[in-house]
């Protein structure tokens, strides 16, 4: 089982504030739908309710220390280790955040690449992606655009592969 992390982060390392995205991206967003359609995706409770329901076309699973947390189509889990075990048979799985979720799984042995969407602006938050870590993450693909009429930002889709 392969993790895999997808993100939209600021150059500051900032994904949002008070539970909510800073930016309007459409390109990201459709980045994001192609990447992970028909995968399993892995997110704490904080990025689910700031989604607010489960994504068409994708296994949601929510991790909340929270007991009896109720997300309708969603499988909810309590702790990390709960989550991996739910999703040890599959191929691939997309962690979705937020701050507290990449931090405990960037150094996990199961965690090979990071899909991430850099937007080149630097925006106030409290939510943060944490530092990559060039020692141990390679990038091997950058697609630069330019902001347009849509996209407010200039940014880059980046993947980064874990070095062995």
């Amino acid at each position: 089982m392969k993790l895999l992390f997808i993100a939209a982060v600021a150059n500051n390392n900032v994904i949002g504030k008070d539970n909510k995205l800073l930016w309007h991206m459409p390109a990201d967003l459709k980045h994001f739908k192609e990447l992970t359609m028909e995968h399993t995706i892995l997110m704490g409770r904080k990025t689910f309710e700031s989604i607010g329901k489960p994504l068409p076309g994708r296994k949601t699973i929510v991790i909340t220390q929270q007991e009896n947390y109720d997300a309708k189509g969603c499988k909810v889990v309590n702790n990390l280790k709960d989550a991996i075990c739910e999703v040890k048979n599959e191929k691939e799985v997309f962690v979705a955040g937020g701050s507290e979720i990449y931090r405990q799984l960037i150094n996990l042995h199961h965690t090979r690449r990071m899909f991430i969407t850099r937007i080149y602006a630097d925006f106030e938050g409290d939510s943060f992606f944490p530092d990559i870590d060039t020692q141990k993450w390679e990038l091997i693909d950058r697609e630069a655009f330019e902001a347009d009429e849509k996209n407010p930002y200039p940014y880059a889709f980046l993947t980064y592969k874990k070095k062995k």
